[in-house]
């Protein structure tokens, strides 16, 4: 399996994230359209090259998405029970078309799950990195992770 148990994490664990991604135009249409996203900086060429950013800015639901998956491989394939909620997400810069992106993740705190004593709640920071190093993309992902050692 290639997650991880609750009981292989510890705190301050950091990974850098194989797979990269470059975002197509096809990605970002069909995303949009998939969620019924109509925002004109997304899908027309046009309005967007006359916005602030010059042309197509990516959906950033589709950013924050292909952020969590692209770590699902190193983190919960497999171990994961429920994600519980994502918190303080924000994108400080914006993503193009052309852009190619990497992820990373930190463990940032453990509990123990008072319900489920088979599972623990793992928080993951996640980051989004384009190709010049800027962070595009960045939450906290709290999940409730498979013990390997269950009681």
């Amino acid at each position: 399996m290639a997650g991880k148990y609750f009981d292989e994490w510890t705190i301050g664990d950091k990974m850098e994230h194989e797979i990269r991604r470059t975002v197509t135009e096809t990605d970002n249409v069909l995303f949009s359209a998939m969620t019924y996203n109509p925002q004109p900086l997304h899908i027309d060429a046009e309005f967007a090259k006359n916005s602030e950013f010059g042309q197509i800015l990516v959906n950033g639901t589709f950013t924050f998405a292909l952020m969590a998956g692209l770590s699902v491989g190193d983190t919960t394939l497999g171990t994961l029970v429920a994600n519980l909620g994502y918190d303080k997400l924000v994108m400080p810069k914006p993503v193009f078309i052309g852009d190619t992106l990497r992820a990373t993740t930190e463990i940032v705190d453990l509990k123990e799950s008072k319900s489920r004593p088979q599972a623990g709640i793992v928080t993951f920071r996640h980051e989004m990195l384009n190709q010049r190093g800027e962070i595009v993309c960045q939450c906290l992902r709290m999940a409730l992770v498979k013990r390997k050692n269950a009681p």
